[in-house]
């Protein structure tokens, strides 16, 4: 893991993410149903998080990991999907994506997958230090 920082959002990102967290898909809101108060493995997550020019539909500060959700929008949208992964990713980002279907058809799967990637990078609390 780096210690860089994110970097620095501008005041039309945070009004932008505000806005997006009034108008959550319904894939958006049953994914945050389970990942909001540390629901998931005791993990922090943030929900529309700014993150440099783009907003990030989830966000785990401590796994340095984007959570994007890919619904019918994002049909015909590979190459500015690609070059938000790619800044995402030079800045030290890890993202993974998972299509509005798979949240609504396997929720479990999901949060299985997210789990796994986060304890990639946590510390294992469970080890003696």
């Amino acid at each position: 893991m780096t210690d860089r920082k994110r970097p620095p959002a501008s005041e039309h990102m945070i009004d932008r993410s505000r806005d997006l967290r009034q108008d959550m898909t319904i894939p958006e809101r049953l994914l945050w149903g389970k990942l909001r108060d540390r629901r998931l493995a005791g993990i922090k997550f943030r929900r529309q998080h700014p993150v440099g020019p783009y907003v990030a539909d989830y966000y785990c500060p401590a796994a340095r990991l984007v959570i994007e959700l890919d619904g019918l929008s994002h049909l015909g949208q590979e190459v500015p999907d690609r070059e938000r992964q790619d800044y995402l990713e030079g800045q030290g980002l890890r993202v993974i994506r998972f299509s509005n279907d798979k949240v609504i058809y396997n929720l479990a799967g999901v949060l299985k997958a997210i789990a796994e990637a986060c304890e990639a990078v946590l510390p294992d609390e469970e080890d003696p230090a």
